[in-house]
């Protein structure tokens, strides 16, 4: 009997305990696992594990020469999970859906049953649910369709049997740290259970070609919950977003192997469950105040789609002895950047005012584009001054203070003319490469004092 401890975070395997773990460096995260070792497994070569993924062809092949399906994606009927996943779902993929409880995973996962229940047999999964909790949540959201198979169980051997028996065209997990494979052990949720789990439902997917979406949780990190080696052993991972307070849910692509990892897709929750929303930008501007200091609007690329966001700002005489910042929606540490850009070239004396920083709607915004905007929002705050109600602002700030140019300009441009903003502040490098829509004004921005001037 052979004792080793095991990391349930990231899966690292120590022969001691440790209470940090040497390689991820998280607390408390070991566990202790007995494995038999006998005399006579130590002189034989190891079998070939039942797991392995088994290759038509072991040899290697000319790129020419090899076959594929021609088969294209298959459409799931709701078009922004389809822009997440390029298009729709490839044949003999494994995506991972991941989000915090409640957010509408598996609302999302019961509403494409319907329209893939039309070109083949569809087994859901549950290993939290019983058949019979799933039917009020199918019947609720109007999922009804002779194609599509429920299946309450944990085993993954009873799970890879009636996928053998059934052959579905597409198999729901939902989820699969409920899984269990008997030959492990270690319990449910566990580094092992995860990864052996996983291992099964992929080799499946490969072999006979089917497609496997799973529902991964999440820890209190907001990452997935398991070994970090899940992530790489699926082809696609997709997180849900948004508060649960709120109505809004985006659905964005961390890892993609057939498409961008630039696309979101964002949704509704209604009473039915999820409604596609195909204009954002209107939903995002629908309740943006009126001549009140501290909102800029703000066109962010998002794939190929611009969408036009609202960042809100607001600064208060401090009253602690250090100010604090806060920022949602937007990098604290680019925040602060900006802060201090500001405070240097303008004399803006932030040092001594508390500072928020909000996207609203619940966005999160990346893009280099949301520095200028950012800089708008805060400069307006400071002044106590509104920004415009048709003037609308992008670009990239330097440490210097200078306004850099941002990529896809007309698209962002077209984008802003198209929901009725009447002036445009981009980058002076820009305005070369760019021509102003009919009755559009461009204001070409070299430098955060420009941004100023719009002010006054």
């Amino acid at each position: 009997m052979k004792t080793e401890f095991i990391c349930e975070n990231c899966g690292y395997v120590a022969p001691k305990w440790h209470g940090r773990c040497p390689q991820c460096d998280e607390w408390n995260t070991f566990v202790e696992r007995e494995e038999v070792v006998t005399s006579a497994s130590k002189n034989v070569k190891r079998a070939k594990p039942n797991n392995s993924i088994v290759l038509d062809n072991p040899k290697a092949q000319k790129i020419k020469d090899i076959s594929f399906l021609e088969k294209e994606r298959t459409s799931t009927g709701i078009g922004e999970f389809d822009r997440v996943l390029g298009g729709g779902i490839v044949s003999g993929s494994v995506v991972l859906l991941s989000g915090e409880p409640g957010i509408g995973k598996s609302t999302l996962l019961l509403q494409i049953c319907t329209k893939l229940g039309d070109q083949g047999r569809i087994l859901y999964v549950t290993g939290e649910e019983s058949a019979a909790q799933i039917k009020i949540r199918c019947r609720r959201l109007g999922v009804e369709h002779d194609q599509v198979y429920i299946l309450s169980e944990n085993n993954i051997e009873n799970i890879i049997g009636e996928i053998n028996s059934l052959q579905p065209e597409v198999v729901i997990i939902d989820s699969i740290q409920t899984m269990f494979d008997e030959n492990y052990p270690s319990s449910q949720g566990s580094v092992t259970q995860v990864r052996q789990c996983a291992l099964r439902l992929i080799s499946k997917a490969k072999e006979d070609n089917v497609s496997i979406l799973l529902v991964g949780h999440v820890n209190k990190e907001g990452s997935i919950a398991g070994p970090k080696v899940l992530e790489h052993m699926v082809d696609a991972v997709l997180y849900f977003e948004g508060d649960k307070q709120h109505a809004y849910r985006i659905v964005r692509a961390e890892k993609n192997r057939y498409g961008s990892t630039n696309e979101i897709g964002v949704f509704e929750m209604c009473d039915n469950g999820l409604t596609e929303i195909e204009k954002p930008s209107e939903m995002l501007l629908s309740q943006r105040p009126k001549g009140v200091p501290g909102n800029c609007p703000v066109c962010v690329m998002e794939g190929s789609r611009p969408i036009i966001a609202e960042i809100q700002c607001l600064s208060t005489a401090t009253v602690y002895p250090s100010p604090r910042r806060m920022s949602s929606g937007i990098d604290y540490n680019r925040s602060s950047l900006l802060l201090a850009v500001l405070e240097k070239r303008l004399g803006l004396k932030f040092s001594t005012q508390d500072v928020y920083i909000n996207v609203a709607a619940g966005m999160r915004l990346i893009e280099p584009a949301c520095d200028a905007p950012c800089a708008m929002s805060m400069i307006s705050t400071y002044k106590n001054t509104p920004i415009p109600d048709d003037l609308i602002v992008f670009g990239e700030i330097g440490l210097a203070g200078e306004c850099r140019s941002v990529s896809n300009t007309n698209q962002r441009i077209n984008e802003a003319a198209r929901l009725g903003f009447k002036r445009i502040a981009l980058p002076y490098r820009s305005l070369k490469s760019v021509k102003a829509p009919t009755g559009i004004e461009l204001i070409g921005i070299r430098s955060v004092f420009d941004l100023s001037k719009l002010l006054d």
